[in-house]
């Protein structure tokens, strides 16, 4: 369990540091325009993250 949730740890760090090692320039401008989302909009991004995470851990196990 415990080097499963490193493992997981791990990869989610990987993959969110990828576009700014590939597009820093499109990453800035995510950020730009996440600043301007009211706290709202970004909740139900945030909701809607979690609810696809979920879903993937469900599908795969």
């Amino acid at each position: 369990m415990h080097s499963n949730l490193l493992a997981a740890l791990g990869l989610m760090l990987v993959i969110e540091s990828l576009l700014p090692l590939v597009a820093p320039q499109a990453w800035r401008e995510t950020f730009k325009r996440m600043i301007a989302l009211k706290d709202g909009q970004l909740r139900f991004i945030g909701l809607l993250s979690i609810a696809g995470g979920m879903l993937v851990l469900f599908l795969n196990h």
